[in-house]
C-alpha cells in the first residue's frame, strides 16, 4: 500500500471514507463514498477492487487498517490518504 498526501489525490478517483456516521455528517471530502469501518466487511461489494481504491478517515489510522484488509483479503490496489479528513480540511480542499 502506498500513501499520498491529500493534495495528491486525483479528481474522480474511488475515494472511500471509513469514518463513522457522525464524523461523516460533520463534513467529508467531496466525491467520497461513505462506508464506515464498522460496516466495511458487510458492504465490501460496494468497493470496485478492480480499480485503485483511495481510503480516507479522520487522520490516517483507520484507513490504513481498512487498506491492509483490502490488499490482503481482496488483492486490491490501495492508496492510503495521509492525514485524513483533518488534513483535507486544513488544505482547503472541497468538502460537503
Amino acid at each position: 500500500m502506498r500513501n499520498v498526501r491529500v493534495t495528491e489525490v486525483p479528481a474522480d478517483v474511488q475515494l472511500i471514507d471509513v469514518r463513522e456516521n457522525d464524523e461523516w455528517a460533520a463534513g467529508h471530502a467531496r466525491g467520497a463514498v461513505h462506508i464506515p469501518m464498522s460496516e466495511f466487511t458487510s458492504r465490501l461489494d460496494e468497493v470496485d477492487t478492480t480499480r485503485e481504491v483511495y481510503v480516507i478517515c479522520k487522520a490516517g489510522g483507520r484507513s490504513m487498517q481498512v487498506g491492509q484488509y483490502l490488499e490482503q483479503a481482496q488483492g486490491a490496489n490501495v492508496i492510503n490518504v495521509e492525514g485524513g479528513t483533518d488534513a483535507w480540511v486544513a488544505a482547503g480542499l472541497p468538502t460537503d
